[in-house]
């Protein structure tokens, strides 16, 4: 197999055995690598109905064929599992060196199967598995886990790890790698805790073998000069991806105090430039990156001064500062660097204590209930301990840990209608109230509410368009126009084709699909045409489709929280602006014809999944006596 090592390795925890099993090529060429192959492997072995915590899971990390080629930005790694924080489909994506060094120790990929009894880390060096005892770095956080591995193994192995959120199962813990690096969304650390998973380490010096190299080399050198010209470099190599905040709040679109407001007054004191005076030391680029989005940053001043990290990024700085009513980058930074350290998805962590502030303030949540804690918007330094009690499951960090569905579910009394979740997943921070279209990429990205799935978000708030799919221009983001609803669509097609491939979706900024067709050609060696890349990004997508549906998800569950349908933005330029219930479900219906489903309940019709080669999924959906 050209592009791929050509095999995964099986853990079973329960047995403690570990061995080689070769990637089927006709499944590497139908779902492509990365998420669409793990997610082929999750939907056939792990039954509906099945606990996401439980030893039936599986946790399956996976590169694709550019990951860890010369190809820009390949760093890409996925993590796929059944998410304990929604109940269905969950992937999380990661850049960092661990995916192009799991390809060097000789693997596609991993799938962890069953649970061990007591605490492990995996060892991969060289193509030889190993599980090794770990009961000595359980309890350590991130930073310190890989410290203490790359010194009894070489620092030539790279690791990925989960921290105390992860142990305690905490439902949005994260995957790091690099220390700082994060497979953040979806719980999939707390997956990897409840197998008793520490780590993984992984060494070697193996490399994939490319169809036809000197190709693929000639065109990825001619990428990277188009990206050393471009604005994208410019922008994101001299503010990080937090250039955006700006553009987003003056569009009315930032969401402030648990999304009661789309305009922050204080964003100067949070926004790029603030990160860039007061926190960042240098520029950190991800695997064969020409760009370097990444922060790493030191806190100078104040309390917490001298701790040091990365980031935050853009949705860190949201989230961690105007939805909690906090405007003081140093304690947003120290925030971000708990986070890192601890294993938690700042999405969701951050939206969680948002929204717990919200409660606290209208009475729904008492001071018996928080242990004394008054949660206030605008506590900084409440945060900051909250994020520590949440990681440790401690007192009111107890039902934090549970994310904002889980909360409001037994807080009740209303608090549902501004628990800002969709399927279960924390929104990032784009109020889809400013740009109407984005409040459908948030019903209908596959894992829940997301803004990578379709990176509808470039058009709308950031006025760029994505060359990856032909006109991708929205005409104006505050008026709903179900024609849309086709660019929607072959967004989250072509990005994720980008999660099997093991590619940046950044480069979708930049590049054509017939771009990404030439480096994927060239490597495996496939006769592969832009019909080919959007065909099978739509089979995927279909496949992750069915795998939610098989889960429980229906029309119905493809919805907003009530606060984005009932309550006008209250100021800035998109104020008095609503996404209207029966304009979600015109572009619903738009969508769901577009995309080939069912109306009435959301399924990918019999003649759709027969269409991409996915016949054997219509029974599951459909029943015995589905029509094709």
């Amino acid at each position: 197999m050209f592009g791929f090592m050509g095999k995964i390795l099986r853990v079973d925890l329960t047995a403690g055995k570990v061995w080689d099993e070769p990637i089927p090529v006709d499944l590497a060429r139908q779902f492509l690598g990365g998420a669409g192959l793990a997610t082929r492997y999750l939907y056939d072995e792990v039954p509906p109905g099945t606990d996401p915590l439980g030893p039936d899971n599986r946790l399956i990390f996976m590169a694709g064929p550019l990951t860890g080629t010369t190809s820009p930005s390949a760093s890409r790694y996925s993590v796929v599992t059944k998410s304990p924080l929604t109940g269905i489909w969950g992937q999380a994506n990661s850049g960092g060196s661990f995916g192009p060094a799991l390809k060097k120790s000789g693997y596609d990929g991993i799938i962890f199967q069953g649970m061990s009894e007591k605490p492990v880390y995996l060892k991969i060096e060289e193509g030889r598995a190993v599980l090794q005892d770990a009961e000595y770095l359980w309890g350590r956080n991130v930073p310190d886990t890989e410290d203490r591995l790359k010194e009894e193994l070489g620092k030539e192995f790279t690791v990925a790890s989960i921290g105390p959120a992860g142990e305690n199962r905490v439902k949005y813990a994260a995957i790091m790698n690099n220390k700082h690096r994060a497979a953040g969304r979806c719980g999939v650390g707390a997956v990897m805790g409840s197998k008793k998973v520490k780590a993984i380490a992984v060494s070697g010096k193996a490399a994939p073998v490319l169809a036809n190299r000197e190709v693929f080399q000639e065109t990825a050198k001619k990428q990277y000069e188009l990206i050393n010209e471009s604005l994208l470099k410019i922008g994101f190599e001299t503010f990080g991806t937090a250039m955006v905040a700006d553009m987003v709040n003056v569009k009315g679109g930032y969401p402030t105090h648990n999304w009661q407001s789309g305009e922050f007054e204080e964003i100067e004191a949070v926004n790029a430039q603030a990160i860039s005076d007061k926190v960042l030391i240098s520029r950190v680029n991800c695997f064969a990156c020409p760009i370097a989005c990444g922060r790493a940053s030191e806190i100078k001043e104040g309390p917490y001064q001298g701790h040091k990290g990365e980031g935050p990024e853009y949705e860190s700085s949201n989230t961690l500062g105007a939805q909690c009513g906090v405007a003081d980058i140093n304690t947003i930074t120290m925030a971000n660097f708990l986070c890192n350290e601890y294993g938690l998805d700042t999405i969701s962590a951050g939206s969680t204590i948002a929204f717990a502030m919200e409660c606290f303030e209208k009475g729904i949540l008492t001071t018996q209930e928080t242990g004394g804690l008054d949660i206030h918007f605008g506590d900084g330094d409440l945060v900051v301990e909250l994020i520590r009690k949440i990681a440790h499951r401690e007192g009111i960090g107890d039902l934090l840990a549970e994310g904002t569905k889980r909360m409001a579910e037994r807080l009740g009394r209303g608090s549902e209608r501004f628990a800002m979740n969709v399927k279960g997943l924390e929104l990032p921070a784009y109020d889809p109230r400013a740009a109407k279209i984005v409040g459908l990429s948030y019903v209908t990205a596959n894992r829940g509410g997301d803004h990578v799935t379709g990176t509808i978000i470039a058009p709308t708030f950031i006025d760029s368009p994505i060359l990856l799919v032909d006109d991708s221009h929205i005409e104006d983001p505050l008026v709903v126009n179900p024609a849309e609803a086709k660019i929607l669509a072959d967004l989250e097609n072509g990005c994720t084709v980008f999660d099997c491939v093991g590619g940046c979706k950044f480069m979708g900024l930049l590049f054509y699909a017939q771009d990404y067709v030439q480096l994927i050609a060239n490597a495996t060696g496939w006769d592969f045409s832009v019909e080919d890349f959007r065909r099978g990004g739509e089979r995927v997508y279909n496949l992750i489709r069915a795998f939610c549906v098989r889960e429980g998800i229906t029309r119905e569950k493809d919805t907003l929280p009530a606060r984005l349908l009932e309550d006008p933005l209250p100021s800035g330029s998109a104020a008095g602006m609503v996404i209207e219930r029966a304009d979600l479900e015109k572009l619903k219906d738009a969508y769901y014809d577009y995309r080939g489903w069912d109306r009435e309940t959301g399924k990918p019709k019999p003649e759709k999944l027969k269409e991409l080669g996915l016949e054997d999924l219509i029974a599951d959906l459909w029943g015995p006596g589905g029509i094709i």
